[in-house]
């Protein structure tokens, strides 16, 4: 500990099996908000070694821990989403041109949130998952499998139907999803913050993903701006809700039981979503206009969203 050997306990045992686990007690002297070094050295002269960044008592589940994450979770997905879905009203106002517009300007918010996705889970893989339980595998089979289940979905929910609005409707309900599984991880950044005391970095995170997620509600009611299903207001709610709920559990999970094998995995499922709904977008457009993507209203809308989640990202912590 911090340069200096340390009397210790090892428990169950000092031989650890593959994929096994041991709990190490230290009993060691720490001060509040101290940074503390922790070198491991095995009997073969092989080190591992860790930092706490802020040494804190880790967060135990009760009252007040379980509301202020919840809190948390509501300030940064349910209300965010909530605000965006207010596009609603005058989404339906504008001509047809200018909706292709906005579903565009959606693909480009949606791939956005799917390559940082990608991206995050590829950097926790190679930095905190252990090698025997091989990150870019966990990445490939938690993106690739969603993408094809969601797809499978997809064709389940509209075979022999030729209804267009109950089209636009599921995938509605499919892109509050797939933001929804991105929004879990997002949650589970600001609990792991939290629980390791890192305070200012989740304030950080709250502040930044509050306006990054602001535009996402946008993302959702676009495909059904035009239409006004039945028991519509139930619906926005719904879709409210599977988009920014996720965010309160990630807390939680962050908060309480962080896994950065978990956490690599549940990225990768929410990267592979988000490209379903990207993709089912695409088609979309494609059966309501032969231009599609390619237009240049289309494209500058593409782009738009491209730039704005990057501004807002910028003040995400890193």
């Amino acid at each position: 500990m911090d340069e200096a050997y340390w009397v210790h306990t090892i428990e169950p045992a000092r031989t650890i099996p593959r994929l096994g686990r041991a709990t190490i007690t230290i009993p060691y002297s720490w001060v509040e908000g101290d940074t503390h070094e922790i070198m491991l050295i095995t009997e073969t002269g092989v080190t591992f070694t860790g930092e706490i960044a802020v040494a804190t008592v880790s967060p135990k589940p009760n009252a007040l821990y379980l509301t202020t994450f919840t809190l948390l979770g509501i300030y940064v997905g349910v209300i965010p989403v909530g605000i965006g879905l207010l596009w609603y009203p005058f989404l339906r106002r504008i001509k047809r041109r200018w909706m292709d517009f906005f579903l565009a300007f959606t693909v480009g918010l949606l791939l956005f949130l799917g390559v940082d996705a990608v991206v995050e889970a590829l950097e926790l893989a190679g930095e905190r998952v252990p090698g025997p339980f091989q990150g870019e595998a966990l990445i490939l089979i938690g993106g690739l499998g969603t993408f094809l289940a969601l797809d499978a979905f997809v064709r389940w929910t509209t075979s022999g139907v030729r209804d267009e609005t109950r089209a636009r409707l599921v995938l509605a309900y499919l892109i509050a999803l797939g933001i929804g599984l991105h929004n879990l991880g997002e949650g589970l950044a600001i609990g792991a913050a939290y629980a390791v005391g890192e305070i200012s970095l989740g304030a950080f995170l709250v502040l930044g993903f509050m306006l990054h997620n602001t535009t996402e509600g946008l993302a959702i009611v676009a495909p059904i701006a035009k239409d006004r299903p039945t028991r519509w207001l139930g619906h926005l709610a719904a879709m409210g809700a599977l988009a920014g709920g996720p965010t309160i559990v990630g807390t939680w999970i962050g908060g309480f039981t962080y896994s950065p094998i978990w956490s690599t995995f549940f990225l990768a499922v929410g990267a592979g979503a988000i490209f379903q709904v990207v993709y089912q977008i695409g088609k979309l457009m494609q059966r309501q206009s032969d231009e599609g993507l390619s237009s240049l209203l289309n494209t500058a809308g593409l782009m738009a969203g491209l730039v704005i989640m990057y501004v807002t990202g910028l003040l995400v912590a890193a």
